[in-house]
């Protein structure tokens, strides 16, 4: 049998980590998204740790992500960065997707940086463009916060008003502009997924003011706020949403999108983090 995710396990792993890896100060939490990798100038990459090793829950392979945080240290500071995340749509539970972001907080982490791959629900923006999410509408079906976790680790019901901070996402478009992305602020939809939308779901994600669609990251987002950590998330739009193109999606084209726009987006990254991380 499965054992179950609670707030005492977290708190017990966030203990462990603690004890055995020594970050000492941990500056940030950053997450990669589907075919996307993260590098952190000016810091040094050390341990690279299966999460497998950090939680007491089973880990599922996903193309395009890799189950393991590298710490990337600087004197006594340390950034976590994961190099992959876990997905509703991959059988986890919302505990268990919001994982790594509770036990950053716990470690003392005061910035969540989460980039992602979407579609683009605005069919002039080209595959490879940039959103700052400034917002976001979840379609999920789900929150993290449910039952205990509402108790927790912060307010049960957090303020969603501002989740994703200003000074931070005028950060990120000085950094993108800096690197050489086409890049906007706008709404971030959440799936569940695995299945690609369809075209009348695109249809109503433009009509309610959605800008790119996912399957990840609002989860982490809530978790990150109610824990009063500060969120940015970037958005790589990879392809063009269903019904907007003549042709198949397919999740191939996400990932080599990613690989196309890897080189800038670690230029960009790490014009953020020297920006943010001072």
């Amino acid at each position: 049998m499965t054992k179950r995710t609670t707030p005492e396990s977290i708190r017990a792993a966030a203990d462990a980590f603690r004890g055995r890896y020594q970050p000492g100060r941990v500056r940030g939490l950053l997450v990669a998204g589907s075919g996307l990798s993260l590098e952190v100038p000016g810091w040094e990459a050390d341990e690279v740790i299966e999460l497998a090793e950090v939680f007491d829950f089973q880990t599922h392979e996903l193309m395009g992500h890799s189950q393991t945080v590298t710490l990337w240290r600087r004197g006594g500071e340390t950034l976590m960065v994961m190099n992959g995340r876990f997905h509703l749509y991959q059988g986890y539970r919302p505990e268990e997707v919001v994982a790594p972001v509770r036990l950053a907080g716990l470690l003392g982490a005061e910035v969540f940086i989460a980039t992602n791959a979407s579609g683009a629900l605005d069919p002039e923006m080209a595959p490879g463009s940039l959103v700052v999410v400034s917002d976001h509408i979840n379609l999920q079906g789900s929150n993290p916060l449910v039952g205990d976790w509402g108790r927790d680790f912060g307010p049960p019901f957090p303020d969603m008003s501002v989740a994703y901070d200003p000074e931070l996402r005028r950060l990120a478009l000085e950094a993108a502009a800096d690197a050489g992305f086409d890049a906007r602020e706008g709404v971030y939809c959440a799936m569940l997924g695995p299945s690609f939308e369809t075209p009348a779901e695109i249809r109503m994600l433009i009509s309610v003011g959605g800008t790119v669609v996912g399957m990840s990251t609002v989860p982490e987002v809530i978790a990150a706020r109610q824990m009063g950590i500060r969120v940015c998330v970037l958005s790589l739009a990879a392809n063009p949403a269903a019904g907007l193109v003549d042709r198949e999606l397919t999740h191939a084209e996400v990932m080599d999108e990613g690989r196309k726009a890897a080189d800038r987006f670690r230029v960009m990254l790490g014009n953020l983090v020297s920006k943010v991380f001072i």
